[in-house]
């Protein structure tokens, strides 16, 4: 079992149960997904971009990626419905764990002139977004190997019911805010 996940289980829970007075351990808010979205602008003219952001976001997710397509055509951005426009990504069980572990502990310090995370991308229900300028922060994308460096935005959908149970969910397993 995932060292991240075992943390979770002991100590996380009995500091959340300490902080918000919770009555049973069951109601302890958790990770419940993580979805890694890279929105891909070029690839209506360049067919290949979406090929190599696949093969980065496979990388970096240790999972296959899908591919997303336009919903409307929309004539001034020169779309048209059905076009691929970006991949996403969604991890649970393990694999997040195992992904939130190195977006914590590895990628995020790599970041130049790093201090810390907004605090303030909650969406009201106890989720958070982090939006990533770059892919070469993950330690396994080789820099020689990208032909574009390209952002994601990386969403934690947790079981949290306010943003400040979710804030203290995600500050426990060691996401970095800043002051």
């Amino acid at each position: 079992m995932n060292a991240l996940r075992e943390y979770y289980e002991k100590e996380i829970v009995d500091a959340m149960i300490k902080k918000f007075s919770y009555k049973n351990k069951m109601e302890v808010p958790k990770i419940e997904k993580v979805v890694i979205n890279m929105g891909l602008g070029e690839a209506k003219e360049n067919a290949k971009a979406i090929e190599s952001a696949v093969n980065d976001m496979t990388i970096i997710s240790g999972q296959k990626p899908i591919v997303t397509k336009a919903k409307k055509s929309i004539a001034a951005f020169k779309l048209r419905a059905g076009m691929p426009i970006g991949c996403k990504v969604t991890l649970r069980g393990e694999k997040m764990y195992s992904f939130v572990n190195r977006l914590i502990n590895l990628a995020l310090p790599r970041v130049r002139d790093f201090r810390g995370v907004s605090a303030e991308s909650f969406d009201g229900r106890g989720n958070y977004t982090l939006g990533v300028k770059e892919q070469l922060m993950f330690p396994e994308i080789r820099y020689d190997k990208i032909d574009k460096i390209r952002g994601m935005d990386i969403i934690f959908v947790t079981t949290a019911n306010t943003d400040e149970e979710a804030r203290e969910l995600l500050r426990l397993f060691g996401m970095p805010f800043k002051k």
